[in-house]
């Protein structure tokens, strides 16, 4: 298992850092994305949990615009205690009431092998995670078993409006994964 740089998926161009570059941008784009007098709360009282997927831009996907939504992420969009923290504090000190949790096609996290990149790491870095990885097998599924998660903590509201999508990276459409009661 080799570094994304290094494979032929991801190309083999030298990295460049960026961060000049998307400042000087933020001080051209300064002037048009003033939110003053904007709430911290999110305006349509949703929280929504994605995956960190570049291809993935979840207020563009269902139409939303800053202010509407709060938005957590991390590999995969699965619902770790960090994400249950986020969503927490989303509804006890902003009032958000409904959650969607939004996997997507080719995401890299399905069907990893997490021993193996475990042992990547261990030899490449020096270390193993201690933290748990989180791949899984099918995006459905881990979608019902976020759902249920969610539905099982007690720092989530018990009548919050959880529901579940799959992103289609080619077409941008959303489909909701069906969840039995």
């Amino acid at each position: 298992m080799g570094h994304p740089d290094d494979d032929g998926e991801h190309g083999t161009t030298e990295f460049q850092p960026s961060a000049d570059d998307l400042v000087e941008r933020n001080r051209q784009a300064a002037d048009a994305v003033k939110t003053p007098g904007m709430a911290a709360a999110p305006s349509r009282h949703v929280a929504v949990v994605t995956c960190m997927d570049a291809r993935i831009d979840p207020l563009a996907e269902m139409g939303l615009t800053v202010g509407e939504a709060h938005v957590m992420r991390n590999a995969g969009g699965v619902v770790t205690d960090d994400i249950i923290r986020s969503l927490c504090i989303s509804q006890q000190l902003l009032g958000t009431r409904e959650i969607l949790v939004i996997h997507h096609t080719k995401c890299g996290m399905c069907g990893l092998d997490e021993a193996a990149f475990s042992a990547d790491l261990g030899q490449r870095l020096g270390a193993r995670p201690s933290w748990p990885i989180c791949s899984f097998a099918d995006p459905a599924d881990d979608v019902r078993a976020a759902i249920a998660t969610l539905r099982a903590s007690p720092f989530i509201e018990h009548d919050t409006a959880v529901r579940g999508f799959i992103y289609d990276v080619d077409t941008g459409l959303l489909n909701e994964v069906s969840v039995s009661s």
